[in-house]
Formats: C-alpha cells, structure tokens, sequence
C-alpha cells in the first residue's frame, strides 16, 4: 500500500508542480501569488472543517469492522461525511461574512478569487474523509487519485480553451476553474467509493456512537490542524509583509520540495491504520519494530531526493518564469527541516493512533505558536529568507519534541539511524 501510495503522490508530484509551473507562465507571478495564498489558506480550512474525520477512520474502520454487529461501522461511515460536510459549509458560510465585511480593508485582488476558494472549503472536507475511508479499506487509488491527479488535470484543461483563445488567466479565473475542477472530482470519488463500499459492507441498520467519536476525533483534528497550519503559515504570513510576487517566489519553492514531503505523507498514509492495530494488540515488540521501519521507508528516500531537488532547484524554478530562479536558496534552507523531520518517519501518526493524540496535538500547537512569533520576527527583517528559516527552526523544535513525546509514551524513539533489531518481533503483525 505504502508502494501505491507512493506511486500515486509521486505521479501528483510531478503534474502538481508542471501544472502550477503552467498557472504561474499563464498568471504572471502577481496573480499566480494571490491565487497560492487564497487556495492555500482553502486547504487548510478544508481540513480543519472535518473536525478529525479526515484521520479517524483510520481507527474507527478497523475497530469497528471487526465487530459481529456492523451497525456502528455503517453509521460512521455514514456520519462522518455528513458531520465536516456540514462543518464546512458553516465555515464557508462564515468565511464569506467576514470577507464582505473586511472587504474595505482588504487587498481587491484578493477579494473574488477568495470568495471562490471559500466555495470549495465544503469540497475539500469531503474528500478528506473520503480519501482516509479509501485509505482505510486499502483503497489508496481511489482515495488519492481525484485529489493529486484527477484536480489538477482538470484545472489545466478547463483553462487551456481560455488561454488558446487569447483570454487572460487571472487569479479570479483560475480560482473559479479550481472550484469547478473540485466539484466534479469530489462527486466523482464520491460515486466511486459507495459503489466500493457497497461490496465490503453489508446493508442494514446503523447505530452512531457520535460522542465516542467526536472525542477522539477531535484531538486528532488538533493533530492534522496543527500539521497542516504549521506548513501553510509562512506562505500567507509572506503575504503580510511582501507583495503577491515575492509570495509567489516562496510558494514556487515550497512546492519544489513537494516530491519530498510525498515520502513522509506515503508512509504516514500507509502505516497510520497498522499503528493502530498494533497498539490494539499490545505488542511494543511488533509497534517499535515497524516504526523503525517506517522511520527508515520515510527517511532515505527524503535523503535521496532533497539532495537531487537542491542540485536542480534553479531549473525546476525557471519553468515557472526566469524571476521565480531567486527562490533557489529558500530550497536548501527548508529541505533541512524537512529532513530532521523525516528522521522519525510518521511520528505523529504512531503517537495519534496509540492513543497519544492529545499529548501530540499539545507539541503541535506550540510548534505552531513558535512557528508564527518566528515568522513575524524574521521576515520583516529578512525577508523570504527570513521565512525559510522560521520554518525550518519550527520543524526541528517539532521533530525534537515528538522524539521525547514518544520516548516517554511508548519506551523508544523510531530514529531512521537507529539499527532495527537482528530479528523482526514475532507474531501476526510483525513488520
């Protein structure tokens, strides 16, 4: 699955970064700035809206599924798609009042192309949770082929008939087709996954054990929010201080290392429910054993290719305009805390499906506190460089405290240089 996984983000890796190389030649690097920090900041909505289900069923799948009487599979399934569903539609609805009422105050490049990315909050939600019960079914095509593939794809193609007849591609334009893009992509995999789900579960009544649910889910949200504010708040607090250019230039290497942080997403996205079950079976043998392992699928091939993506940072940067090429030194200065982290593999995701998650969230909530007051210290003064480095100082402060976390919590720390033991653990989940 791991393998698949992988497969798969690298596949969306490469059209990912060729596709925004494409927006950013057909925007110019003012427009494509506004668009990066508006669908950035969707994103991260989008995944705060699923108030954890987007990691849950990686727990709650199996446990449930293992038991004679499948009515709280069925109703969990059932629910939690509706619950960010509705989360997110809230969300948007508020984030569209407040839009209109700062509407004086805000930059007006920034005004529709945000409104259309608030749109897509609901869809974002969605396919999160849809993507984690894919996931949880061992079903990672279906859960990440709409969203790294299917997405991008269609964005460009909508937007090709625009650029071939001599339209001007604007952020506001672009913002809409992504909408649009995620509309159809969303239904898609929606349709594929109850037809899918049809097979593995039988019909019948449900039960909802919402308030099981909901306590443990909402740590997790902590968890996945934290992970995902603490990678997307140097590119909109750049927006703060620097022009839609200069943020253009730093989301353009960001996304360079794109191919990079897809190992560490591979693995966790593997690996997660197999956490799980291993706490379940209560055999730290087996746990710290596979950990290890993980730590190590996570690492090496980071190592391998950071390296390789330093080396070509320059040209990867031309394709997106020969103004982007100043982003190359942003490139080297991030991979170091991409790497740090990598070191312990999918730590947080061994700490949240262990039944850690709270003690996780804590570590990323302060490491996001940190990651903010270094960011508004640096970047005034330093400049996108300046922003790389609060970035990566966070990303070690991070790594270093889930390493203590899992020591005292599980007895070891899953460091990829650490030799794994001369025999694997025995029992049914070793390795």
């Amino acid at each position: 699955m791991a393998l698949v996984t992988f497969g798969i983000r690298i596949a969306g890796a490469a059209l990912a970064y060729l596709s925004q190389a494409v927006l950013a030649r057909w925007m110019g690097a003012h427009d494509y700035g506004v668009f990066s920090v508006v669908w950035t900041l969707a994103l991260v909505l989008g995944l705060l809206a699923c108030l954890g289900f987007s990691a849950s069923p990686g727990r709650f799948v199996p446990q449930h599924a293992g038991e004679p009487d499948q009515r709280r599979l069925r109703g969990f399934l059932e629910l939690s798609r509706l619950i960010a569903l509705a989360a997110a539609c809230v969300l948007t609805l508020v984030g569209l009042e407040v839009l209109i009422r700062a509407r004086g105050s805000v930059d007006p490049a920034y005004v529709w192309p945000a409104a259309f990315a608030l749109l897509a909050v609901p869809l974002f939600a969605l396919t999160a949770v849809q993507d984690a019960i894919a996931r949880s079914y061992d079903m990672p095509a279906l859960g990440l082929l709409p969203g790294f593939i299917f997405r991008p794809l269609l964005l460009l193609l909508l937007l090709l008939p625009l650029v071939a007849t001599g339209h001007v591609v604007t952020a506001t334009l672009t913002a809409a087709a992504a909408l649009a893009a995620s509309l159809l992509v969303t239904a898609y995999q929606a349709r594929q996954l109850s037809r899918a789900l049809k097979t593995r579960v039988a019909p019948g009544p449900a039960s909802y054990d919402t308030r099981l649910w909901l306590r443990v889910s909402l740590p997790l949200l902590m968890v996945e929010g934290f992970l995902q504010l603490l990678s997307s708040a140097d590119v909109v607090m750049v927006s703060f201080w620097r022009p839609p250019d200069e943020v253009a230039v730093y989301f353009a290497a960001a996304k360079t290392l794109a191919l990079v942080q897809f190992v560490h997403f591979a693995v966790r996205a593997a690996s997660a429910h197999r956490f799980a079950a291993l706490a379940s079976a209560a055999d730290p043998a087996a746990l710290s054993h596979y950990a290890l392992q993980a730590s190590r699928w996570t690492f090496w091939p980071s190592l391998a290719a950071g390296l390789c993506l330093v080396a070509a940072a320059p040209l990867l940067l031309w394709l997106f305009g020969p103004e982007f090429r100043s982003g190359a030194p942003l490139v080297a200065v991030l991979l170091v805390g991409i790497l740090v982290r990598a070191s312990l593999g999918p730590v947080d995701a061994l700490l949240s499906m262990s039944g850690h998650q709270m003690a996780c969230a804590a570590v990323y909530g302060a490491v996001f506190s940190l990651n903010v007051a270094l960011n508004a210290l640096l970047i005034p003064s330093h400049g996108l460089l300046g922003a790389a480095t609060a970035t990566a100082l966070a990303v070690v402060a991070e790594t270093v405290a889930l390493a203590v976390l899992t020591w005292r919590r599980l007895g070891f720390v899953p460091f990829a240089l650490l030799p794994l033991p001369a025999t694997a653990p025995r029992g049914p989940h070793a390795g």
